[in-house]
């Protein structure tokens, strides 16, 4: 439709209610596909099972992604400086790119949280996760909870000029009390993972909200996986797929908007999802194959490896700390940790990173280096 705004009439695009009309056409390549998709998610939803402790690789997965979406928007975080942050500690970059990272990860954690007390996944719990996504920082200005009462755009400087101008924001809360019955298998139920690719791009192409709608997009796909049980945990993130395929993303979820072409859309999604759970597979293996290697060693020392593998543990899930954390993680005495630690310098398990005699920095560094992988700031990539 053309609307006026600030001045200039432009044509804002507002999408037609799903499941989408004329319905997907089905091919049996774009069928195959989807099938390998839900086979991949099954053996990444098995993994949750083989972990010792499925929190200690959470932990340490979730912040990933939170890195890399938060990357797509621009920001400049790496894992490690989340890491430092978390700990209250100075990070390597403005503290406004790291507290967006930081949100990230506090908005995944409220919105599991909300449905594993049974509330739905509902407009009014994406308003919510969108206010703990925009609570600090550089977006807390935006309207955090709130639908846009002002028109947005993608791309350009203004309406007139960008790539893509979203519904006007009278037509905003229409669109998206639309989405949640689709959400909620109205008109007609959809398989899940079917329903999970096309809510993301209805998400995106709304664009509800002012700021942080492509970092809540991408949650959206996670909290859906996990609201419909086809995972137990939150472990699937296709952040890293979208910005390593960016460009095609985009032109993606415009051909849907221009010309309707959801099918390549879904096939990309499908690989998406392919590519993503087997490599979360490989990761989580990688991980465990790590601690155990490094598990072993340290229980060849005998007598003294009690309170080693216990500040190990403590490292597994969180392998940047300080000296004093891992004291008051273990319930160690600070004397009784910084033998640990020393031991665990001379077996290069872990390298210290400040050379000062109170509250010390520790890296698990084979380990951080495991999860840091996909994570590299544009300018320390080849």
């Amino acid at each position: 439709m053309t609307i006026s705004t600030v001045g200039e009439k432009v044509q804002a695009f507002i999408p037609a209610p799903l499941p989408p009309s004329p319905p997907i056409d089905w091919t049996p390549e774009l069928r195959k596909k989807f099938d390998e998709a839900l086979l991949a998610l099954g053996r990444l939803d098995s993994v949750s099972t083989l972990l010792p402790d499925t929190s200690l690789f959470l932990y340490m997965y979730v912040r990933k992604e939170a890195v890399l979406s938060s990357m797509i928007e621009g920001t400049q975080s790496s894992l490690s400086d989340l890491m430092l942050y978390e700990l209250d500690l100075e990070p390597g970059v403005p503290l406004d790119d790291v507290r967006e990272v930081s949100n990230y990860v506090a908005a995944l954690d409220h919105g599991l949280r909300r449905l594993a007390e049974g509330m739905p996944l509902s407009l009014r719990l994406l308003r919510e996760i969108h206010g703990v996504l925009l609570a600090k920082g550089r977006g807390s200005s935006q309207s955090p909870g709130e639908f846009r009462r002002t028109q947005n755009w993608i791309g350009g400087s203004r309406p007139g000029n960008a790539a893509f101008v979203p519904p006007p924001p009278d037509e905003v809360r229409e669109c998206m009390g639309k989405l949640e019955l689709f959400l909620h298998d109205h008109p007609e139920t959809t398989s899940v993972l079917l329903k999970v690719a096309l809510v993301h791009v209805q998400f995106e192409t709304i664009h509800p909200f002012l700021d942080g709608n492509g970092r809540l997009g991408r949650l959206l796909i996670t909290l859906l996986l996990c609201d419909e049980k086809v995972l137990r945990e939150p472990m699937l993130y296709l952040s890293l797929y979208f910005k390593t395929h960016r460009q095609y993303y985009y032109e993606l979820l415009n051909r849907v908007r221009i010309t309707g072409d959801w099918e390549a859309w879904l096939d990309f999604f499908a690989e998406a999802v392919i590519a993503t759970a087997s490599q979360a597979v490989e990761t989580a293996q990688l991980l465990l194959d790590r601690s155990h290697r490094d598990h072993d060693r340290i229980r060849a020392l005998g007598r003294v490896a009690a309170s080693i593998l216990q500040v190990h543990r403590a490292l597994m899930e969180r392998p940047l700390v300080t000296s004093n954390w891992l004291a008051e993680k273990t319930g160690l005495a600070p004397a009784t940790v910084n033998k640990a630690l020393g031991y665990l310098e001379r077996l290069d398990i872990v390298k210290e990173l400040t050379a000062r005699k109170r509250n010390r920095l520790f890296s698990y560094t084979e380990y951080i280096g495991i999860m840091e992988k996909g994570t590299e700031l544009p300018e320390k990539q080849i």
